[in-house]
């Protein structure tokens, strides 16, 4: 399967502006999943991104990566969960919006309940950048992009 990033030029960018739907674990393959990880993979870094939704590459899967501090992450079916009262603003970009930087007020600490790639349920406490680059690709499963934050 041939992924490539959806930018809001692109003929296909709906798919950017739908929320989509929980992912499935029972329709997909671990061998599929595997694949589109290490293409999303390719793809991020060869934007010098920090972060992926699957709908950036075309894919109506509720599911990104991120690589953040030599760690990578794969997260199905996001939730964020207690967002901290504490915000902070910090100029964001977007993959999908290109030679945009726009700055935007975010929790600075937030929970993540998800999945793994193979469906087991997590939980990760993140914290300042790691919290944003979450919120930032969760806001894109829900359909929001950066220009969305603009007064």
């Amino acid at each position: 399967m041939e992924l490539n990033l959806v930018t809001i030029k692109s003929e296909n960018q709906k798919i950017l502006r739908q929320k989509t739907p929980d992912f499935d674990f029972i329709k997909t393959s671990p061998a599929e999943i595997r694949e589109t990880v290490s293409s999303m993979r390719r793809i991020m870094k060869a934007n010098q991104g920090v972060g992926l939704s699957a709908n950036q590459v075309g894919l109506s899967w509720r599911m990104f990566i991120a690589d953040y501090r030599n760690k990578f992450y794969v997260i199905f079916n996001p939730k964020i969960t207690k967002p901290s009262k504490e915000k902070i603003v910090i100029e964001e970009g977007c993959l999908s919006v290109p030679d945009t930087f726009i700055n935007i007020e975010r929790p600075e600490s937030i929970v993540l309940q998800a999945q793994d790639k193979k469906g087991k349920k997590i939980k990760i406490k993140a914290y300042g950048v790691l919290a944003r680059i979450f919120q930032h690709e969760t806001d894109h499963l829900n359909g929001k992009l950066i220009t969305d934050y603009l007064p």
